[in-house]
């Protein structure tokens, strides 16, 4: 810990409550070793970074990601107080919505399917990647060294594909049904907090554009949709005969 930046120790700090002693200690070296390797960031490929600094056996370190108890979710919420605190303290949060595919060829690898790769896909080819579709839920934050703002992912969400799914006997998530899930649980986090969401179309769906208006004002979500598709507005309120408006005027 003492070879921690200063900078770094509030952070890390932070996430000590969610761990044990123990593993807290290596997870606060993991951490900034991730950060600072190239290449695949396996649990050798750390600690050869951090070199004579890990101490202990490996298969310590390598335990803290296969067998410590410690929950996701609660280091979740603990990195966006942290972000909202620091680099939010006021005014609406400019959220940023996508999902990312991770390739992963090993036979046992959980959660692993079959998904298209939009970057190295193009109109009249599909690049198809076997491992993880990840949605991604980041905070956009401007930074005095950078000409563009950061996505700072604070949420994510595994998308397990149709037969997986049915395999398993549970009801399918669209990456869009992941995300409004995501937000759910932001929003749930912070109940004085107003947001914008900035998606895709594949996130701008109309269930959740439903969700954010659901939300009276606290959820905006700024997206793309058909340049030629028709706008209504809000259905009228209901006079308390007949079937019910399903929207309004044109």
């Amino acid at each position: 810990m003492d070879s921690v930046s200063a900078a770094a120790l509030p952070l890390l700090q932070e996430f000590a409550p969610a761990f044990t002693q123990p593993t807290y200690q290596r997870f606060a070296l993991l951490l900034p070793a991730a950060i600072l390797t190239t290449g695949r960031r396996t649990i050798a490929n750390l600690l050869r970074t951090v070199g004579h600094l890990a101490r202990g056996d490996t298969s310590t370190y390598q335990r803290v990601l296969s067998r410590a108890r410690w929950s996701g979710l609660r280091l979740s919420a603990v990195l966006c107080r942290f972000v909202l605190r620091r680099l939010w303290p006021a005014g609406r949060v400019r959220l940023v919505g996508d999902d990312t595919v991770t390739e992963h060829r090993g036979k046992k690898v959980h959660g692993k399917a079959r998904h298209r790769d939009p970057v190295r896909s193009t109109k009249g080819y599909t690049a198809w990647r076997w491992g993880h579709k990840w949605v991604v839920l980041a905070v956009l934050v401007s930074f005095p060294f950078a000409g563009r703002p950061w996505a700072l992912p604070v949420l994510v969400a595994l998308y397990r594909s149709p037969e997986d799914n049915r395999r398993r006997g549970r009801r399918h998530k669209t990456p869009a049904e992941l995300m409004q899930l995501l937000l759910r649980v932001l929003l749930r986090w912070f109940p004085d907090r107003h947001f914008v969401l900035a998606a895709d179309s594949n996130h701008g769906t109309h269930a959740v554009a439903r969700f954010a208006q659901r939300q009276r004002g606290r959820l905006s979500l700024v997206s793309k949709f058909h340049p030629d598709a028709n706008l209504y507005e809000p259905p009228p309120p209901y006079p308390g005969r007949g079937r019910p408006r399903q929207k309004g005027s044109r």
